[in-house]
């Protein structure tokens, strides 16, 4: 084994087509990103089969300019990582082809990775320091998950969502206040200006033991307290709306992790997916972690968006345990964090 190894990662699995470069799994040599988002804005939401033909006209001049950034040629690539699942079947098959042709023509290890489990590897890029066991709270679009991180390849998945997902959830409401998509950065920056208090939304915790979330019932509520306002007649703050729907979203999602890390004696709460950029979210779990002796983790803004440096960094860790793939790799839409 190489004292440094270099690992070439690539990730499709939605709506971002990007290729990095590391070093032993922490060090970003390149990180090259192209994103879709203003394509898919005019629809309101990531339209699969228009996902998966821009990866196709992008994939190969992402991974060049991403050998040409890190200064490094496919000759000193140790490992390739990819995105297996979970995400758009087609989007995936693009990411999946390049990364099996690139691996059999440098007879190099192929490192199928699960995107979930690179947003938690997301936080070992940047603190250098970080090692297991913690708690982990992943939140993002379609994944809502309370995991209790054991090892560097090692999960106990405690709590989900058992609809929404807490992402789901803002783009959603978001689209019925009539803003833009992707609609949970821009209720984020409207909460700032609104009154969280001024409509007394659900919290929904379920069941007094349980971990797991459920947004849809909050989404119905903010869908009938417009369509009341509007019946009514009365003006609708979308700033304090705003405000009140994220309160109660990240309330939940706060004190069952506090709940959780207490249980396990867990001095570390890390956060990962694209809503762990919410800073109304950042700032309250901050505030209970201080409350409660809990230091809390989270990636700047660029690693918690889908990024092919994070897929990079759990292929590495998978690839020191010995969880090596074959070119018999295939997609799975729908994988589950083990």
């Amino acid at each position: 084994m190489n004292e440094d190894i270099i690992t070439l990662a690539i990730e499709t699995s939605c709506d971002e087509t990007s290729c990095a470069v590391l070093r032993n799994g922490r060090e970003v040599l390149s990180n090259i990103i192209s994103s879709q988002i203003e394509i898919h804005k005019k629809f309101g939401g990531v339209v699969p089969e228009v996902a998966s033909r821009k990866h196709i006209e992008n994939i190969n001049i992402i991974i060049q300019q991403a050998l040409d950034e890190a200064g490094v040629s496919f000759k000193d690539v140790d490992l390739v990582g990819v995105t297996q699942g979970p995400g758009l079947v087609g989007a995936l098959l693009v990411g999946i082809s390049s990364a099996k042709a690139i691996a059999y023509g440098l007879n190099k290890p192929l490192i199928g990775v699960n995107h979930i489990e690179g947003h938690v590897c997301a936080n070992y890029i940047e603190f250098k320091d970080l090692q297991p066991p913690f708690t982990c709270l992943i939140v993002s679009g379609g994944h809502t998950y309370l995991v209790q991180v054991e090892g560097y390849t090692k999960y106990e998945m405690v709590g989900r969502t058992r609809d929404d997902a807490a992402g789901e959830a803002f783009d959603k409401v978001a689209r019925a206040l009539g803003l833009s998509y992707p609609g949970g950065p821009i209720i984020d920056k409207l909460s700032k200006k609104g009154d969280a208090a001024a409509v007394d939304f659900p919290r929904v915790f379920l069941e007094a033991d349980s971990y797991d979330f459920s947004f849809s019932g909050l989404k119905t509520a903010v869908l009938n307290y417009l369509n009341s306002a509007k019946q009514k007649g009365e003006d609708i703050v979308v700033e304090d709306v705003a405000a009140s729907f994220q309160q109660a979203v990240i309330e939940v999602l706060v004190e069952k992790s506090i709940r959780l890390a207490k249980e396990r004696k867990s001095d570390k709460i890390v956060m990962a997916g694209g809503v762990a950029a919410n800073e109304g979210l950042r700032d309250l779990m901050e505030k209970r972690g201080r409350e409660e002796g809990i230091r809390v983790y989270y990636p700047s803004r660029i690693l918690c968006t889908d990024n092919a440096a994070m897929i990079g960094s759990a292929a590495y860790f998978n690839y020191i345990a010995g969880n090596i793939s074959d070119l018999s790799l295939n997609v799975e839409p729908n994988l589950e964090l083990k």
